[in-house]
């Protein structure tokens, strides 16, 4: 090892160009950052990998996405963009004996004056105490290490590793990304032997995955086939269903909108046309569930609490009986939510005090409500002249539970609609009996 990294280290080596027989996605890799599709908020002059790039100097960073958005593209083209020497490994087949030899590498080409770019992918496969071994070499400035994950860091990846890290957020691809795909693999390899209708179907069909797409479009080119195919030909050839979705109205969004907008409308009929539309073209049932769920809290919420309650347990029963028959319990969901009375105050309520929050900052709350665990918190006030709403008259002391710097504010105001009927009388008495207490 220590030859190869002598004080006469070599500038990395080129990426090598893909062999003639490599696989389709490989060879339309970009060769710079200026042909990665779909990211440019990232990648663009005024995006954090084009301002970084341009400065010369990268940051650790985690890159965040769904499959075969880029990830692994842009961290190669990311160091040969700044001249980094570039070590990639698997959080999926690589353990700590490949991290502590990477580190060890990175280390004596530092000496050579030879930076590195880890590319970490999968990196939400490591453990906590893997994850901790990153810090004090991304602390020394060892390595620049790019994460990638399909998974929220904020759950994945420990505290101490994102607070030196910046996570940045690819987005999948969108339709208009997915075509300039097949437009770069139709230039190489020539017509895909499909109808414009068929073609719109396979993007559809890809869910923004791009390394999908092009796997899918190599299976057709390896095929000969004499004649383009129709939707319904490509969904039997591919042996996997394919969504038709009208071009001229992009079928996936489209038809997701009308599904939610026929749901908040009430209309239960064209509320399960939707739903069948997506469902019978192929659409994944866990997005349908998750736009039913989010349904669920944005126009209905407290008229009728039992709407999400509805969607996971369809979500339970779908995965539980599988497909077809799970496809009733989304049936069921669906019908009880167009049925069920609308309200968005708990929507509108999240907005006002997510806003209030982030005005007010880090105000203290009255020290009466605040937790004293230690004695010396006691003796400066902490929990001093807490009332236990237990122990007043109907259960509720009429405290004043806001920040001294800060007027009551009303966030969540019912509507007259479904149990949220109870919840605003349940409300208007306490407000009543608060008013007694504190007038």
């Amino acid at each position: 090892m220590a030859d190869l990294f002598a004080d006469d280290l070599p500038p990395p080596p080129a990426a090598d160009a893909p062999r003639e027989d490599a696989p389709l996605a490989d060879r339309l890799r970009p060769t710079d950052l200026g042909e990665v599709i779909g990211q440019e908020h990232l990648t663009g002059p005024e995006g954090a990998i084009g301002r970084m790039v341009a400065a010369g100097k990268l940051s650790s960073m985690i890159l965040w996405g769904p499959p075969g958005t880029g990830k692994t593209s842009i961290a190669r083209l990311l160091a040969d963009a700044v001249g980094m020497r570039f070590v990639a490994i698997s959080a999926v087949f690589s353990g700590v004996a490949d991290l502590k030899k990477a580190f060890a590498e990175a280390e004596t080409a530092a000496k050579a004056g030879q930076r590195t770019l880890l590319f970490v992918d999968e990196i939400h496969r490591f453990n906590r105490a893997q994850q901790d071994g990153f810090l004090p070499f991304v602390e020394r400035g060892t390595v620049t290490l790019v994460g990638a994950t399909t998974e929220n860091p904020s759950f994945a990846l420990n505290a101490a590793l994102l607070s030196r890290a910046q996570v940045l957020i690819l987005h999948r691809l969108d339709a208009k990304a997915l075509a300039h795909l097949l437009d770069r693999a139709e230039e190489l390899e020539g017509s895909l032997p499909l109808t414009p209708e068929a073609r719109d179907a396979m993007i559809a069909s890809a869910d923004g995955d791009g390394r999908f797409l092009l796997n899918q479009a190599e299976t057709l080119y390896a095929a000969n086939i004499p004649e383009p195919l129709d939707p319904a030909a490509l969904g039997t050839f591919l042996q996997r269903r394919v969504a038709v979705y009208d071009k001229d109205r992009e079928g996936h969004y489209n038809l997701i909108s009308a599904l939610h907008k026929s749901l908040r409308g009430s209309d239960p009929q064209a509320s399960l046309y939707y739903m069948a539309r997506m469902l019978t073209a192929g659409e994944e049932p866990l997005f349908v569930l998750r736009r039913l769920a989010r349904a669920a809290v944005e126009d209905i919420g407290m008229a009728d609490p039992n709407a999400l309650l509805q969607c996971i347990a369809a979500k339970q029963a779908y995965e539980f009986l599988g497909s077809p028959e799970g496809e009733l319990a989304i049936v069921q969901a669906c019908i009880y939510l167009a049925t069920a009375p609308k309200s968005n105050a708990a929507y509108k309520a999240m907005g006002a005090s997510f806003r209030s929050a982030r005005e007010t900052g880090s105000l203290m709350p009255p020290m009466n409500i605040v937790n004293a665990p230690t004695k010396l918190m006691k003796d400066v006030g902490y929990g001093k002249g807490y009332q236990y709403d237990h122990d007043a008259e109907d259960g509720f002391s009429g405290d004043n539970y806001w920040p001294e710097e800060m007027e009551p504010q009303t966030y969540y105001t019912p509507v007259e609609r479904g149990f949220e009927r109870e919840v605003r009388k349940r409300m208007e008495w306490w407000d009543k009996r608060r008013q007694e207490k504190q007038g």
